[in-house]
Parts: C-alpha cells; sequence; structure tokens
C-alpha cells in the first residue's frame, strides 16, 4: 500500500486569498488591532503563523486567545470562500481520481490547515471525498511535526500497514520536501504555489512538475515504485 499525503493550499487548490483575508479578519475582530501588512503563510502551519501574528502585536500566546483566534478565522472563512474567485489547480481532479481508483493506493493530508479549515476549503471544491486521514496545523507551529501526526494518522486509519518506502508528501513549498525527509518519505514538489521551479529545485525532491496538467508523469513514478 502506497500512502500519499497531499497538502492543500498551492497544492490541490488556490482559493483566491481567502484564507488570508480571513486571517486578518479574525485577528483585527478578536483583538481590536491590525496585524501585520505581510503575513507569511506558504508552508506554514495555522498554529505557527497564530503565534507569530500575536508576537507581533505583543498578545499573548495562550491557549484561550489562540481558541478565540481560531472560532473567529473559521467563521470568517466560511465567508470568505464563496466570495472569492479560487481554483481547483490544474490536473488535480484527474489525478486525484486517478489515485482513487488504484487498491494499492491511500490518500491522506499533509497541511498547515487547522483541521476544520482542511476541510471546508476541500469541500467547498468538491476534493474532500478523497481524502479519511491526515495532519493538520492546530497541535505544532513546526511542519515536521504535522507530518508525525499524519503518519500516526495512517497508521491508524490502515491498523499499522504503512512502508516507510512506501510513503509520499506531494506539495509546494521546500517545507513539503522538508517534512517528508523528516519521516522518511518520497517528496513530490509542484511548481503551482508561491514557489518556482529553482526554490523547488534547491530543495531537493526526488520528482518535480510544473502542475498536475499530464498526471502520467507522477502516476508511472508510482507504478514503477510498487513493482520495485
Amino acid at each position: 500500500m502506497h500512502v500519499l499525503f497531499f497538502d492543500i493550499d498551492g497544492t490541490l487548490i488556490n482559493t483566491g486569498g481567502s484564507g488570508v483575508e480571513s486571517l486578518r479578519l479574525a485577528f483585527s475582530e478578536v483583538f481590536a488591532c491590525p496585524p501585520p501588512d505581510a503575513i507569511p503563510t506558504s508552508g506554514r502551519t495555522d498554529r505557527g503563523i497564530a503565534r507569530d501574528l500575536f508576537q507581533s502585536r505583543q498578545i499573548a500566546n495562550s491557549e484561550e486567545n489562540w481558541l478565540r483566534f481560531h472560532a473567529a478565522y473559521i467563521r470568517h472563512l466560511r465567508e470568505q470562500l464563496p466570495l472569492r474567485p479560487g481554483r481547483v489547480l490544474p490536473g488535480v481532479v484527474r489525478l486525484l481520481d486517478e489515485l482513487a481508483a488504484r487498491r494499492h493506493v491511500a490518500l491522506g493530508l499533509l497541511t498547515g490547515n487547522v483541521e476544520e479549515a482542511a476541510w471546508l476549503k476541500l469541500q467547498h471544491f468538491g476534493l474532500d471525498h478523497h481524502f479519511a486521514f491526515g495532519g493538520f496545523g492546530e497541535r505544532s507551529g513546526e511542519r515536521n511535526a504535522v507530518a508525525e501526526d499524519a503518519l500516526a494518522a495512517a497508521r491508524q486509519a490502515l491498523n499499522g500497514g504503512v512502508h516507510p518506502d512506501r510513503l509520499w508528501v506531494i506539495g509546494d513549498t521546500p517545507l513539503d520536501v522538508q517534512c517528508a525527509r523528516h519521516i522518511g518519505a518520497q517528496a513530490v514538489a509542484v511548481a503551482t504555489g508561491l514557489h518556482d521551479r529553482a526554490d523547488l529545485t534547491r530543495a531537493a525532491p526526488d520528482l518535480l512538475l510544473d502542475d498536475f496538467s499530464q498526471p502520467g508523469v507522477f502516476l508511472q513514478r508510482l507504478d514503477e515504485a510498487k513493482a520495485a
């Protein structure tokens, strides 16, 4: 069984900025002050983003503040998703359909989104039915910890049937490649997010794609690994 962990933003979908706008609105609402002009989000976890936002305005990084911020963020995200010109990225639907048809493949998530936000985004774009488990961004500010959670979730969902040499992490940032290495997975990088091929090449993924418009390239690599 091959276990494939997908990132969401910049890999499967582009939400048209609904996530960042929801972060801004939630922060202003809960703490009655504006967030910084720039909010770095690429490859990061929501918990880590919140920590840095709090620090930028000398707000305590407490569980209470996190929970208030999280609740407001989810509420605004529900409102913003339908208002923004988001889209599913090229080739994603076909790729997921092809993978879902393969008995030797299990699909999971490895995302910096908090779990509720992850499912909201995937449901909005009609992709949620492909995934049953994952690691999410509410527990830790570090993506490697999310990768550990994703691996644990896969083992639980598959009754322990996870082989280290059949793990894959698919994402659009160097941090996705880094966390793949952390759990011993193969890394597939796709240049559909904020990082170009040069950035991703420096991260040294096992496979680098411009997008998934020709999913056969990745599917062939998967089949070769299955036969090995």
